[in-house]
């Protein structure tokens, strides 16, 4: 989506031209096999020199909605995209705190690129959870062969939020037909892990994650997200009329969950690192344009903003707010590394309240950052084609994924009563 006027004040850029929905272009085979990254520290290293590379762009990117198909691709060129494969499967299989911090410095660079490859990891959890060893060998290798994920969970126009997509069996394979909605990454992906149900001989309907190819015959992705941040996460619709699809490309999803597993506290973790790497970048942006810009307050002995004690004050507030969001997001890496390894009813519990609480912290603080540039930068902050407003409208969009309100509720009833918070992919 672009503005309507890039130039335009703070009051007129959330007035945005819709998206036209369009039919979504198949993305192209990887062009070549991705590096091997062999351990944490090669990821680390490898995700700084690729956000150095992509910050530069971020603010045009966001301003005109350029789809960022080359910058996906340098991403996956990294080796990035395969750093959760398990060592036994040929990737690195690196800690939780490592892709925590991965995620949020892709955030940090570009808002929206941080959130293309969470559904990705979140389908390789599940994957590595509840897939057969044929089904890990295959879909891990065509992840280290550069094939990327996408998504397709969510539907709405639903009160009961029932799913209604459907798994139909089809000889020896199945049919998928159904609408999904918010399908972030699915414009970009080969593959798009596809929450379906099915009814089983004793009736019951179960809930299954179909991987179904971004070009089967069928499939139709719809480019219809016109949010007001993230504007470039390819949060799209999908419709699948009649695909057909192989057995081994469905994966148990109800079963990771009717036992403890560390699926839901991952994915909230990576939810936590986007806002954490957005909280960095508005502070990050915050300090040079007060230093250039702000205006000090009417006082005969302050001379320049950055000498203004309330103003610094307020920058020391949004820094340790900042910098105890990183801790809690580190901390809850290894509780997750923790239930990962051995998952129990308590330490799985563990690891989603600890996700929990650093979720709590990293709305409060992302959301904070993005709206405290503007109070300290004044008027210049909020004019130009500088899109500094960028930071706010994605810390808004991305921290309404899930209320924190009940992040709250769990993180208390833990403490308070000992009880363990439900099973599922938003705690």
């Amino acid at each position: 989506m672009s503005l309507l006027s890039p130039e335009s004040p703070a009051s007129a850029l959330f007035t945005a031209a819709p998206v036209p929905p369009t039919e979504a272009t198949p993305a192209p085979p990887p062009a070549g096999t991705p590096q091997r990254i062999a351990n944490d520290a090669e990821a680390l290293a490898a995700v700084q020199r690729l956000a150095d590379r992509i910050a530069p762009g971020a603010a045009r990117r966001d301003r005109e909605r350029l789809l960022p198909w080359a910058e996906l691709d340098d991403f996956v060129a990294t080796g990035l995209w395969s750093i959760t494969v398990p060592r036994e499967y040929g990737g690195p299989g690196v800690a939780a705190g490592t892709l925590a911090e991965v995620i949020a410095r892709v955030s940090a660079a570009d808002g929206s690129l941080g959130q293309i490859p969470q559904n990705h990891f979140y389908a390789l959890e599940v994957l590595r959870v509840g897939g057969s060893d044929a089904q890990k060998r295959f879909f891990y290798s065509r992840v280290l062969a550069g094939e990327r994920f996408g998504n397709a969970l969510a539907e709405i126009g639903h009160k009961d939020f029932q799913r209604r997509t459907r798994l139909v069996p089809d000889g020896d394979g199945f049919r998928v037909i159904g609408r999904k909605f918010y399908c972030t990454g699915a414009l970009y992906a080969h593959w798009i892990p596809t929450l379906v149900v099915a009814k089983e001989a004793d009736e019951r309907e179960v809930t299954y994650l179909a991987f179904v190819p971004r070009t089967a015959p069928g499939v139709r992705i719809t480019d219809d997200w016109d949010g007001f941040g993230q504007r470039v996460t390819g949060s799209g619709s999908v419709e699948f009329d009649n695909v057909a699809i192989e057995a081994g490309w469905v994966v148990p999803f109800l079963a990771s969950f009717e036992r403890p597993t560390p699926i839901g506290p991952l994915a909230q973790l990576l939810h936590a690192a986007i806002d954490l790497g957005q909280a960095r970048a508005a502070l990050a942006a915050t300090l040079p344009f007060v230093r250039e810009h702000a205006r000090p307050w009417i006082d005969a002995q302050v001379d320049r903003a950055a000498d203004d004690p309330l103003l610094i004050q307020q920058v020391g507030e949004i820094a340790v707010r900042v910098r105890a969001a990183e801790a809690l997001v580190r901390r809850a890496g290894r509780f997750v590394d923790a239930a990962q390894a051995e998952a129990t009813e308590r330490s799985v519990a563990e690891a989603s309240i600890a996700v929990a609480e650093a979720r709590a912290l990293t709305t409060t603080a992302s959301l904070d950052a993005g709206s405290r540039l503007f109070e300290l930068g004044g008027t210049a902050a909020t004019t130009g084609r500088q899109g500094l407003d960028r930071f706010w409208r994605n810390a808004r969009t991305h921290t309404l994924h899930d209320p924190v309100r009940w992040k709250y509720h769990a993180v208390g009833n833990f403490h308070l009563n000992g009880r363990f918070p439900p099973r599922h992919g938003a705690l």
